[in-house]
């Protein structure tokens, strides 16, 4: 049975807004659970209620689970994980307008990683695209040049990871199936969980009470008002996840990718509805430059592409 290759990209990009609405949302309620479970108590739990729908996506003839190359996929995932958790401290540290800012980077330290080292070359308008998005983080995150604050770092350490597992998905990992990846990163962020609360439990540290004790807090057996929120957390992320890979299957990459900005305004927006969140004149035109780098740089990979095929 062939693949279908057929390519719908009013499908595509409504898959893909579809999806960042969602992860839009399910992303705010990381602060309510923070109240109550730590960062790697939630990545235990939430692995936990994710497996089963993985399975099930394979199950549907979405991909199958068993990886080709185990060692690619396992580093790749080694690094989406450590992305993932500077990027889910970020949320409860800082408003999500400013975690996805620093995750929103990513595109840039492609490129970066990309030219200096594996040495591929990059033309004037990349590099503009490049100082661009670099502007936009800065308006967004407002880093204080007096009083360093090591948290600012953490949403651009996330987009950093992200990128470098991104750069191994298409350099080791193109021929592997989107669910195994996804089953591979999950597992790994579900174990990298479990190590993780039961050092902070076995040898606890002075914690905070409430989102700031997030990330050092151990394991809490009264999980009762974190649950529901993590398993809005797991079947959103899920779904979402789907939704994301039924867009990159039928539309073309750079195309979609650029859609992907759109959950830069559906998390600020439902993060003011919802939890009274607000950004500042700054903060907003900051975003706007980080989503004109992306498709800047989506449109320049596009036309790339283009000129190769015509070559």
């Amino acid at each position: 049975m062939q693949a279908d290759t057929t390519t719908s990209p009013v499908l595509a990009s409504a898959l893909m807004v579809a999806a960042m609405a969602i992860i839009g949302v399910i992303d705010n309620v990381v602060i309510l659970l923070a109240e109550t479970v730590g960062l790697w108590q939630f990545h235990f739990m939430r692995a936990l209620l994710m497996l089963p729908l993985i399975v099930g996506l394979s199950l549907m003839g979405l991909g199958r689970l068993r990886p080709q190359r185990w060692g690619a996929v396992t580093l790749r995932s080694l690094l989406i994980t450590t992305a993932m958790f500077f990027y889910f401290a970020s949320l409860s540290m800082m408003p999500i307008a400013q975690a996805l800012a620093g995750l929103f980077t990513s595109p840039i330290f492609v490129l970066l990683i990309s030219s200096f080292a594996l040495g591929q070359k990059i033309g004037p308008w990349r590099i503009l695209a490049v100082l661009v998005g670099f502007s936009g983080t800065l308006l967004v995150l407002q880093p204080n040049p007096v009083e360093f604050d090591m948290r600012s770092v953490f949403p651009i350490a996330a987009g950093f990871f992200y990128a470098l597992s991104s750069i191994m998905t298409r350099t080791y990992c193109a021929r592997e199936s989107t669910v195994a990846m996804l089953a591979a990163m999950v597992i790994t962020l579900g174990l990298s969980g479990a190590v993780g609360a039961a050092l902070f439990t076995v040898a606890p540290v002075a914690t905070l009470d409430g989102p700031d004790g997030f990330v050092t807090r151990g394991w809490v057996w009264e999980v009762g008002p974190a649950l529901p929120w993590i398993v809005v957390q797991a079947v959103g992320s899920t779904i979402a996840v789907f939704m994301l890979i039924k867009a990159y299957q039928v539309g073309e990459t750079s195309y979609v990718a650029v859609f992907e900005y759109s959950v830069m305004i559906f998390g600020p927006l439902f993060a003011f509805v919802a939890l009274g969140q607000t950004l500042d004149l700054m903060q907003v035109s900051g975003i706007v430059l980080i989503a004109t780098a992306g498709v800047l740089l989506g449109w320049r990979a596009r036309r790339s592409s283009t000129q190769q095929e015509l070559a």
